[in-house]
């Protein structure tokens, strides 16, 4: 893990890394509501990695677009 790479390359590793933890998070949700009650460890599960995936998401965003989110995850406001 001595490669070195130019912005670009990490730029576009860490967009391709947000794209499959976004991925990740929507196939994750969909098992979850897919489980619903009838299994609830395995639907309990599911919903603990879609909450993992999407903290993923969001780091990643804010390191893509500092400040895009707000300091409660959402949308950021114009003073």
């Amino acid at each position: 893990m001595t490669d070195v790479v130019d912005s670009d390359e990490l730029l576009r590793r860490i967009q391709r890394a947000r794209a499959c933890a976004a991925e990740e998070e929507r196939s994750w949700r969909a098992r979850s509501e897919e489980l619903g009650s009838a299994d609830t460890d395995a639907a309990r599960d599911a919903t603990v990695r879609t909450l993992a995936y999407e903290a993923v998401t969001r780091v990643l965003d804010e390191v893509l677009r500092p400040g895009s989110r707000g300091p409660s995850g959402g949308p950021a406001q114009a003073d």
